[in-house]
């Protein structure tokens, strides 16, 4: 047994899980009761929610390039805002997707129910039980049958559109608003269901190969080309059907391509809406699986359900956990599943607006998204509060949900999780800066600094050991070159087993042979010892700057370099190293700010750099 997944997940399979999460019964069931309340303006009810959700995935890809981690928005929640909060957010989030893929199963249900006429809750629990197998089996296998699935789905959509688009009647869409604007905006909160299949790609980033790269394009190709997909589809939908027809329809996108292509479009469009359901309940079983696995690990939920087993490479007791969750939803009424699961999912992202503010302005210095959310702060604050507002226009009903789930979360923290999880948050950091209080905690971005270890795929070389075991030395105060020689000789004489004064003075000769500041911020003094097997290196930083030619008045980083001719190599690797460091992106800025002396460690031991 073990409790790592493997990475398996290229871009398609993002893309695909993530429009394959979306294209469902939000557009398949949802557009005749939302045209009930919206009227022709659900197209631009479905056209704001994809501008919502694109804002939201824009935070979202920011956080999973940061920290590519099973339980995705649970985990990001947990190390910016704490456990609780964290705990919050993660049986929300697992409460959400489940929702989500049972409304996913509930169309599945319906449609076999009506072509064999067969009682669809035993249909529906009989296909939750197969896509639990499904994803028990491998996720190689679930995310292959996604991208077919998907594929053959979206080409049915263009198909839909390219034959539809000549039958529609303009005067359907007269009055376009007939109900005003807050029933739109009402709707825009209603059908956003639609797109929480964005969540499923976050909670499983770990999974996904070149993460930096693939999660982000993946998200957001997915939103823009699915935002375009359901408002193509529906253009033809309010377009052909009569509005008394559309408003009571379970089906009007089939109901739609009956009216302009007869029984064969009818079929066509139900077989698309199979897979539709199809995709998203296979993908969502695989995402909503994946919290019970991040709150196991942080100690949040009992440790067995974040094993996974060997021979699959799956964890089975969460996706069986998340199954029999899925299971129980079957039975709630179709519009509390949708406004419930549509609420979470809004939670959830305000979440993830305010955990980049926080990540942000916390200052970690191993904070490092590969793609960074643009506009900030105030994209942020404008989501939270635009999230917020629809949130609130949702009704009682869904918000005594949400309650609850909150009551369940907290009861679940306090009798469980706080006594056993035991880790820092970025909150902290930030308290702490703001107060202008020194925080030496190192835990979290330890716990970051492992992260992108695993995301960037480094492989650690011999500097990187030597960086690990490196002395650092931290100059306060305003000293010159020669008391800082003698210092660092002082310093070494055990460490190395060297006479002090002979450490002195070679660095003193070599420094009168040529100036080791090679730019007006950096020196690099190295020097060569008699005997063998010796090597060390010493960080030093000195915010105040060390005196060392005319051209290098205040020198802030210094890296003594000493070893035997034996290790020769090691030391020439050394010095190609530094050099490459020190090159990167505002490298004297992050080496005057860090807190600490593992942070100057991690300049090094995280920095992008040909490592031999």
């Amino acid at each position: 047994m073990q409790n790592r997944l493997k990475k398996e997940l290229s871009f398609i399979g993002v893309f695909s899980l993530a429009a394959g999460a979306m294209i469902s019964s939000g557009i398949f069931i949802l557009p005749g009761i939302a045209f009930a309340e919206a009227g022709p303006a659900v197209v631009l009810s479905y056209f704001l929610a994809g501008m919502l959700a694109l804002t939201g995935v824009l935070n979202v890809a920011e956080l999973s390039t940061a920290m590519p981690k099973a339980g995705g928005d649970y985990y990001y929640v947990n190390r910016s805002m704490g456990p609780m909060l964290g705990t919050m957010s993660g049986v929300m989030s697992w409460f959400a997707l489940s929702l989500k893929t049972a409304f996913a199963i509930y169309g599945i249900a319906e449609l076999l129910g009506l072509m064999i006429g067969f009682d669809s809750t035993t249909i529906g629990l009989v296909v939750c039980a197969i896509f639990v197998t499904v994803n028990i089996l491998g996720v190689k296998e679930a995310v292959r049958l996604e991208i077919i699935l998907v594929l053959g789905l979206l080409i049915l959509i263009v198909l839909y559109f390219f034959f539809g688009i000549s039958h529609v009647e303009v005067s359907h869409f007269d009055p376009f608003v007939p109900k005003g604007m807050g029933k739109v905006l009402l709707t825009t909160g209603f059908v956003f269901v639609s797109f929480g299949g964005l969540l499923k790609i976050s909670s499983v980033a770990e999974e996904v190969v070149n993460p930096q790269r693939n999660i982000p394009l993946g998200m957001i190709a997915a939103v823009v080309v699915i935002t375009i997909l359901y408002v193509l589809l529906l253009v033809v939908t309010v377009g052909v059907l009569p509005a008394e027809q559309l408003s009571s329809s379970l089906t009007p996108v089939a109901d739609a391509a009956r009216v302009f292509a007869g029984q064969p479009g009818f079929i066509a469009i139900s077989i698309a809406a199979m897979l539709a359901f199809v995709t998203t309940a296979n993908a969502g079983i695989m995402a909503a699986s994946r919290y019970p696995i991040a709150l196991s690990r942080d100690n949040l939920l009992p440790h067995f359900l974040c094993v996974v087993n060997k021979k699959f490479d799956t964890p089975v007791r969460s996706v069986l956990l998340t199954g029999v969750f899925i299971a129980v939803a079957l039975f709630l009424p179709l519009e509390v599943l949708v406004k419930a699961a549509s609420t979470v999912v809004l939670t959830s992202y305000i979440l993830a607006n305010v955990a980049i503010i926080i990540l942000r302005e916390s200052k970690l210095e191993n904070y490092r998204p590969s793609f960074k959310a643009p506009l900030y702060p105030w994209m942020q604050i404008v989501s939270v509060i635009a999230f917020g507002i629809i949130i609130s226009d949702m009704g009682m009903t869904t918000l005594k949900i949400s309650l609850g789930l909150i009551i369940a979360s907290l009861l679940l923290y306090f009798f469980y999780g706080m006594k056993r999880a035991n880790f820092e948050s970025a909150w902290v950091h930030l308290v702490a800066r703001v107060g202008n209080k020194r925080l030496d905690s190192y835990d979290l971005e330890s716990e970051l600094k492992g992260i992108i270890h695993h995301r960037d795929e480094i492989v650690l070389d011999n500097f990187d050991d030597v960086v690990s075991q490196a002395l650092v030395v931290d100059v306060e105060d305003e000293v010159d070159q020669e008391y800082l020689f003698d210092h660092i000789a002082g310093l070494l004489e055990n460490r190395i087993k060297t006479d002090k004064d002979k450490i002195f003075s070679l660095l003193k000769e070599r420094e009168e042979l040529s100036s080791t500041a090679i730019i007006p911020t950096v020196a690099i003094p190295h020097i060569i010892l008699d005997g063998e097997n010796v090597f060390d290196l010493v960080l030093i930083r000195s915010k105040k700057g060390i005196y060392f030619t005319e051209n290098a008045q205040s020198v802030n980083a210094i890296f003594v370099i000493i070893g035997t001719q034996d290790k020769r190599r090691l030391h020439l690797q050394a010095l190609a190293a530094i050099a490459q460091v020190i090159q990167g992106e505002n490298f004297d800025q992050r080496w005057l700010d860090a807190k600490n002396d593992n942070l100057l460690k991690d300049i090094f031991l995280l920095s992008e750099r040909r490592r031999m």
